[in-house]
């Protein structure tokens, strides 16, 4: 079975947050709520020049995911390529997946009352198309859709 993942080169990204766009287009999301967070890091001093960083925030969808341990109502599962997938039938709304995950990557929907993530497009994915927010969508070309360890997806 095929591993998806997500690779992003944050040196390279410039902050213009079209994946952020895409991604809210993608999936209809409401205001506030993001899946793909673009967040300012900078400027700093590194070897006495100013360096400025954007940081992208997004489901890795981990080996052994903290947040499918923690959640009461098993809303959410690793499927076999890797893609961890949150039920929203099922979600609660509860946020222990939100303060277990490390990187910041699930929002909670106060409106519908359930916790949402990034599935990696998973509708797109299995119909042979990459994540909205990731290869030609992105501008600076810094996040890229992978498939196994290595290999880019060429469709």
């Amino acid at each position: 079975m095929n591993q998806y993942k997500l690779v992003i080169n944050e040196k390279a990204c410039w902050g213009c947050r079209t994946c952020e766009v895409a991604c809210k287009q993608e999936l209809d999301l409401p205001v506030g709520i993001r899946l793909i967070k673009v967040v300012e890091d900078g400027p700093r001093e590194v070897d006495g020049k100013l360096e400025f960083l954007f940081r992208v925030h997004v489901c890795q969808h981990c080996d052994d995911p903290p947040c499918v341990e923690v959640c009461p109502e098993d809303a959410i599962e690793k499927r076999a390529d890797g893609i961890v997938i949150l039920d929203q039938e099922k979600c609660t709304g509860c946020g222990l997946c939100a303060d277990e995950c490390p990187y910041d990557a699930i929002s909670l929907d106060q409106e519908r009352g359930i916790a949402q993530k990034c599935n990696l497009c998973f509708h797109r994915v299995d119909n042979g198309l990459v994540p909205a927010c990731a290869d030609n969508i992105c501008l600076a070309h810094c996040i890229i859709f992978l498939r196994e360890l290595g290999s880019a997806l060429d469709i």
